[in-house]
């Protein structure tokens, strides 16, 4: 990497890291030594993690350099208010009827105390630290990945102090317009201060990286100079003659029984009460009453974390015969039980603001080759990338006999062993691809 560009990478989730978060800087790393830059991390030595897949280490690039400054977080702190056993994690709280005062609390300490987020105490010790490194190794370039967004304050920080410095701003999700941001239970002073350093994020950052297209469009609209670069798969595909796809596939789904024989319709991922897709519950609850074969066969399987008040609630229900919860799986076997399944369920918040969410899991789905049942608001990003690749339906949260209707005709197929359907255009989403786009913008 001698004639490579240098890249400094901030980022707080890193393997050991599980979950999404962490993928889309660990597969960029991979890829961007292939086009002239060499990536160098920086993430903390002590993070607190809500999910940990120590398989993911074998992933990260032998060489590599990866920088580490310890962090204090107060999340300690934050759990005493709360009643779960789960992390206290931004966006997975109870809402509406099913909040405790506690969670109250938690919540509202969360959004008016820690601003942007908890991780805001790494940020001094971390301007400190990398004004100096970045200036004794020669590094012109940086990037800031969030959230949490308190890690672009550092990014912000050190523009102000290295003016020549090129910082290149990556939202994974949205500050202000993200679904859960009404939810934080604000005062109208920390409600300012929160889109007062977002703006200067937008304004000062030299490049502001967004996952979907609306996101682009509205950081844009707010003064950043955005681009799209949405997340993707890291998968070669094969065919029947072995050559690997290049442009367009022609690749008949995994509509073949899987090793349990079941028409097995898989969530993969955290599934919290805010995505919850009740009507298609009762939908399913409805086929398995109509049709007897469909009920024999069917199986629901979530594979990962999974609001107890969600299963609770299937459970007690006519599906509770068909449910399988294998819990948080490691990102091979995830990646698995994607595969194994006949139609794979991806869902988002209801609300118009979350039509630009384009969950990373989207692009392992389509890497399966398997059909595709989505819901969110109308016109969502990911239902614009569903007809594009004609992997699958996006639904909004009302419908219900639309709903019934695509699940019966995807178990027929199943059923009959057809072998029709085909996807289209999905090089693109590649990470290799995405990391060439990245590549030209830096």
């Amino acid at each position: 990497m001698e004639n490579s560009k240098k890249v400094l990478i901030v980022t707080y989730y890193w393997p050991p890291a599980g979950g999404p978060g962490v993928q889309r800087w660990l597969k960029f790393a991979k890829y961007l030594p292939d086009f002239g830059w060499e990536p160098i991390i920086y993430t903390p030595e002590n993070p607190s993690y809500p999910l940990v897949d120590e398989t993911l280490q074998k992933e990260v690039p032998k060489n590599l350099k990866v920088i580490k400054t310890k962090i204090w977080e107060p999340y300690h702190i934050a759990e005493i208010f709360s009643k779960s056993n789960q992390k206290f994690k931004g966006g997975q709280f109870d809402v509406g009827r099913n909040q405790s005062f506690l969670a109250k609390l938690s919540i509202f300490i969360r959004g008016n105390f820690f601003i942007p987020d908890a991780r805001k105490f790494w940020v001094k010790p971390s301007i400190k630290f990398l004004k100096q490194y970045l200036t004794e190794n020669h590094i012109e370039t940086i990037v800031t990945t969030g959230p949490p967004h308190s890690l672009h304050l550092i990014g912000l920080g050190l523009k102000k102090e290295l003016p020549n410095l090129k910082w290149m701003a990556d939202f994974r999700d949205p500050w202000t317009e993200i679904s859960y941001y009404k939810h934080l239970k604000l005062t109208s002073r920390s409600d300012k201060k929160h889109r007062e350093l977002e703006k200067s994020v937008f304004e000062t950052a030299d490049v502001t990286l967004a996952t979907s297209y609306t996101d682009a469009e509205n950081f844009r609209k707010k003064g950043a100079n955005a681009f799209c670069i949405t997340n993707g798969f890291d998968k070669n595909f094969e065919l029947p003659n072995n050559s690997i796809v290049k442009n367009d596939i022609d690749k008949s789904p995994l509509l073949q029984t899987n090793d349990s024989g079941k028409f097995t319709l898989s969530y993969v991922g955290v599934l919290e009460q805010l995505r919850n897709p009740e009507n298609l519950w009762k939908a399913l609850m409805a086929l398995c009453e109509k049709h007897h074969d469909f009920a024999k066969d069917f199986e629901l399987k979530f594979v990962g974390r999974v609001d107890d008040k969600i299963l609770n609630e299937i459970k007690r229900s006519i599906l509770k015969d068909n449910v399988r919860n294998l819990g948080y799986l490691p990102h091979d076997e995830s990646v698995k039980e994607m595969e194994n399944a006949a139609l794979l369920l991806i869902t988002n918040f209801p609300t118009e603001s979350s039509k630009g969410i384009i969950p990373g899991k989207l692009f392992e789905y389509l890497a399966t080759g398997n059909r595709i049942l989505s819901f969110g608001p109308k016109d969502a990003d990911v239902e614009k990338i569903l007809i594009k690749t004609n992997s699958g339906k996006h639904f909004e949260y009302s419908q219900n006999a639309e709903i019934q209707d695509y699940i019966l005709s995807v178990y027929e197929d199943w059923k009959s062993g057809r072998t029709d359907f085909k996807l289209s255009d999905i090089k693109e989403f590649s990470r290799r691809e995405l990391t060439k786009e990245l590549a030209r913008l830096l």
